[in-house]
C-alpha cells in the first residue's frame, strides 16, 4: 500500500492544525505587535540584502515572495507549529474557524489537472442547482480550469466571493459527455465542528466533534443538552482525526465533565508565567460513566481535553496513542493580512505532562513519525507503542501510571482495521471513487430510500446486496482503478465498503448524523465502549 498517498489528506490536516491559534489570550498582543513592526523599520541584515537583490540582481524578481520565503524558512529552525500563513490562507483558516465562508458549497479535489467535486454540500447553492458527485470543473467564468495546473489556492479565489455574487461553472457532468453551465449565485455556507450527536441506545450517547472552531462549544452544549433530555447516562465523545483548534473551546468542554474547580490544563513559557485553566461551572456531564475515542489524527485540543480527563480519571480513553502536540501558539498579524503563529509557551496536563514530541531532527522527521507508526506496527499492535519510560506521571485520583512526551496513550488500545488497508481500498477512498458513486447512486435512485421514513429504519432494513456492490466495482473499472487491483482485492473489500456506501446512503438522506448512525454499529472502538459501560 502506497501509505503516502493514503494518508496525504490526514498528512494535510495537521499541517493545518499546526498553525491554528489555540486561544491563548494575552493582553501585552497589541504591544508585541508594536514592537515587531519597530523592528522591522530599523532595518537589518534581511533588509540589506533583499534590497540588493531588488536593485541589482540580473533579473527581476518578486521581493514579496523572497520575503514570504525567508520568513518560512526562519520559522522552520523553531518548531514544526511556528508557521507563516500568507493573506489568501489566513483568510481561508478563518472562515473555517469561524464556522462559515462564502461561496458556492462544494467540497472538490485536483486530480490530473482536473477539478473534481467529491460532494456538494448539503442545502448549498452547488446542489440547488443539480451539480453532483464527480462532476468536473472545466471552466469558471471565461477562465479554462481544466489541464493548466491548477492549483486549490486558484480554485477557492475564484468560486469565493460575497453572499449574493454569482459566478457561471461549466461542468463535465460525471459518466457523460455532457458540458453544462450553471450560474450560481453564492452565499454563506455553514461548516459544523460537531458532526453528530444521538443516543445509541436509550441510556448511551454519542457525540462527534471534528475539529475545535469559535463554535465547537455551543454546538457541543446543544447536543449534550438533548442526549440529557433524552436520558443520556453514558456518553461517548469521539475525538479521532481532531487535528484541535482554539484552547477556550476545548476547556469549556472539558468543564462540563468534571466538578469543582479541577484543573483542566495550565500553559507556561520562557517569557509567559505559568497560567491555569480550571473548572469553573456545574457541568452538564460530572457523574455519567464517560469515554473519548482518540487515536494519531488526535492532536493539540484534542489532547487538552483527553489529558484532562484521563489525569482525573473521570472517564476511560480508548483508541490509539494521539499525535503529541503540547504547544501554544499566538496569532501576530503583519499588517497585510497574512499572519505569524509563533509557539510562545508549552501547555501541561493536571499531573503536569508535556505531551509534546521531540522535533528536534526537523519537521519533515516530526511529521513523518506518524507514518512509522505504520511502518513500526504500533496501530497494529499495542506492544510496539514507543513509550517515554523517563516521563512517568500518576493519575489524580486513583494514581494509576501515565506518560508524558509523546502523546497521550489511551486505557484501553484498538488497532486500526486492517480491512482498510490494502491498494484498491486506497483508490477508492483517495480519488473519491466510493463517496462520488454512493452520491450518484442515490441521486439517481431516490425511490429506493424514501420508502425509509426514519434512520432507524433505513440502518436495520436496508442492505447493500451483491447486485449492487458489482455495480460499484463495474463503476471502479470505468473510474481508472487498476483492473489487477481491482481482481485482487475487490471481493476481499466487499464486506468493508458495501458497509460504507450503505453509512454514505445514508449521509445523502440524514445527513453526517445519518452517516454516523451506520457507521458506528462497525466500529471496534465505539463497540469496545459500549462494552465497558456494561460492566
Amino acid at each position: 500500500m502506497n501509505l503516502n498517498k493514503a494518508f496525504y489528506p490526514f498528512i494535510f490536516s495537521l499541517i493545518l492544525a499546526s498553525g491554528i491559534y489555540l486561544g491563548y489570550k494575552i493582553q501585552e498582543r497589541n504591544a508585541s505587535k508594536n514592537s515587531f513592526f519597530n523592528r522591522a523599520q530599523t532595518g537589518s541584515k534581511l533588509d540589506y540584502i533583499l534590497g540588493l537583490i531588488e536593485a541589482k540582481y540580473v533579473d527581476t524578481v518578486n521581493t514579496n515572495k523572497l520575503y514570504d520565503d525567508a520568513i518560512a524558512k526562519m520559522l522552520e529552525d523553531l518548531d514544526p507549529h511556528s508557521v507563516y500563513l500568507p493573506p489568501m490562507e489566513m483568510e481561508h483558516e478563518t472562515e473555517i474557524m469561524s464556522g462559515n465562508f462564502e461561496g458556492i458549497g462544494i467540497e472538490f479535489s485536483i486530480q490530473n489537472d482536473t477539478i473534481q467535486v467529491v460532494t456538494p454540500i448539503s442545502g448549498g447553492p452547488s446542489e440547488s442547482v443539480g451539480i453532483n458527485a464527480g462532476d468536473k470543473i472545466i471552466k469558471i467564468n471565461d477562465t479554462l480550469v481544466a489541464g493548466n495546473g491548477i492549483t486549490n489556492e486558484m480554485v477557492m479565489k475564484k468560486l469565493k466571493g460575497a453572499k449574493g455574487t454569482k459566478v457561471n461553472v461549466t461542468m463535465l457532468k460525471s459518466g457523460s459527455r455532457k458540458l453544462i453551465t450553471y450560474t450560481i449565485k453564492r452565499d454563506k455556507i455553514p461548516i459544523y465542528s460537531v458532526d453528530a450527536g444521538f443516543m445509541i441506545d436509550n441510556k448511551t450517547g454519542y457525540i462527534k466533534i471534528n475539529r475545535f472552531s469559535q463554535t465547537t462549544y455551543q454546538e457541543f452544549y446543544e447536543k449534550l443538552e438533548l442526549l440529557k433530555k433524552a436520558g443520556i447516562q453514558n456518553l461517548i465523545l469521539d475525538l479521532r482525526q481532531n487535528p484541535g483548534g482554539f484552547m477556550d473551546q476545548a476547556t469549556a468542554i472539558a468543564d462540563e465533565f468534571l466538578d469543582g474547580n479541577k484543573t483542566i490544563v495550565y500553559t507556561e513559557g520562557r517569557s509567559m508565567p505559568r497560567t491555569y485553566d480550571k473548572a469553573r461551572t456545574a457541568g452538564l456531564f460530572e457523574q455519567g460513566k464517560l469515554a473519548i475515542l482518540i487515536d494519531e489524527g488526535s492532536a493539540s485540543a484534542s489532547e487538552i481535553v483527553s489529558g484532562a480527563i484521563q489525569d482525573w480519571d473521570r472517564g476511560i480513553l480508548i483508541g490509539r496513542r494521539t499525535f503529541g502536540k503540547g504547544l501554544v501558539q499566538q496569532e501576530f498579524g503583519l499588517g497585510d493580512g497574512s499572519s505569524l503563529r509563533l509557539t510562545i509557551a508549552k501547555y501541561y496536563t493536571p499531573s503536569g505532562r508535556s505531551i509534546q514530541r521531540p522535533y528536534d531532527e526537523g519537521t519533515e522527521d516530526y511529521y513523518n513519525n506518524i507514518l512509522m507508526r505504520y511502518k513500526d506496527g504500533e496501530v497494529f499492535n499495542k506492544d510496539s507503542i514507543k513509550q517515554e519510560k523517563k516521563t512517568l506521571y500518576k493519575t489524580l485520583v486513583k494514581g494509576r501510571t501515565v506518560y508524558g512526551g509523546g502523546g497521550i496513550t489511551p486505557d484501553i488500545y484498538i488497532p486500526i482495521d486492517t480491512s482498510m488497508l490494502n491498494p484498491f481500498v486506497n483508490d477508492v477512498l483517495s480519488k473519491g471513487i466510493l463517496q462520488e458513486f454512493a452520491y450518484n447512486f442515490f441521486a439517481g435512485n431516490k425511490n429506493l430510500f424514501t420508502k425509509y421514513n426514519s434512520i432507524a429504519a433505513f440502518n436495520s432494513q436496508y442492505v447493500v446486496n451483491d447486485q449492487l456492490y458489482t455495480q460499484f466495482v463495474d463503476y471502479c473499472k470505468a473510474h481508472d482503478v487498476e483492473l489487477k487491483t481491482i481482481q485482487t482485492y475487490a471481493e476481499k473489500s466487499k464486506s468493508f465498503l458495501a458497509f460504507r456506501l450503505k453509512a454514505l446512503f445514508a449521509k445523502q438522506g440524514w445527513k453526517t448524523e445519518g452517516y454516523y448512525q451506520i457507521a458506528i454499529k462497525d466500529d471496534h472502538a465505539v463497540q469496545r465502549a459500549l462494552q465497558e459501560f456494561s460492566k
